[in-house]
């Protein structure tokens, strides 16, 4: 099992965890989290976008000049998509881009996230986080101390509006909870801080 040190707020390590060697120690998939990564970006599409096709635009129902006889090439309507404001060739159209994989492939792939975290030291088990009332100064304390100052990435055992208040004015810095944890917001932090109490949660969820 992998032992990482576990730190309180001031950056000092109090302890140690063995972390579960099928959710943190697996060997790291990287065409799964791949596919799942393009799934969840594919997933995020609005698919609002659209264009007319020459069907569709205005005009362009008298033929510009005849057939024969004017040296020209010969043309049909001036919205074809040769012409200036004619329409698009296979103009896009409003459409949902979603779609799953399968429950085992996902499932890897968060293995492998969380694999991936510890294996370049990138996990940080936190032990308790206390502060009072609503403060972003206060948080972004607690982030230089762990040597955290780019993108992070903080796991909680429940909801804490007083963390979550004091962590989303701080450019790079997300919350998540055990249960909305996701392979992309994973990969995507340079810092991944999982209090202490959350740790058995997800290897509870994960296993």
């Amino acid at each position: 099992m992998p032992k990482v040190p576990v730190y309180n707020i001031e950056g000092q390590q109090v302890a140690e965890i063995e972390l579960k060697d099928e959710i943190f120690g697996i060997e790291v998939n990287e065409a799964a989290l791949h596919q799942v990564v393009q799934m969840q970006l594919a997933n995020k599409r609005q698919g609002t976008q659209s264009a007319k096709t020459r069907g569709e635009v205005r005009g362009g129902g008298r033929k510009p000049w005849r057939q024969k006889g004017t040296g020209r090439a010969r043309q049909g309507s001036i919205r074809a998509p040769q012409w200036i404001k004619g329409g698009v060739v296979f103009a896009p159209k409003p459409r949902d881009y979603s779609y799953t994989l399968p429950k085992k492939l996902r499932r890897l792939a968060m293995k492998s996230a969380l694999t991936s975290k510890v294996r370049d030291n990138e996990l940080i088990v936190l032990d308790n986080i206390s502060i009072e009332q609503p403060k972003t100064k206060e948080m972004f304390r607690i982030l230089r101390n762990l040597k955290a100052d780019r993108k992070v990435l903080m796991v909680l055992p429940e909801k804490d509006e007083i963390i979550q208040k004091s962590s989303r004015n701080i450019p790079g810095v997300k919350t998540a909870l055990v249960n909305t944890l996701n392979v992309y917001d994973i990969l995507n932090c340079d810092k991944f801080i999982i209090l202490k109490d959350a740790v058995p949660k997800v290897e509870e969820v994960y296993v």
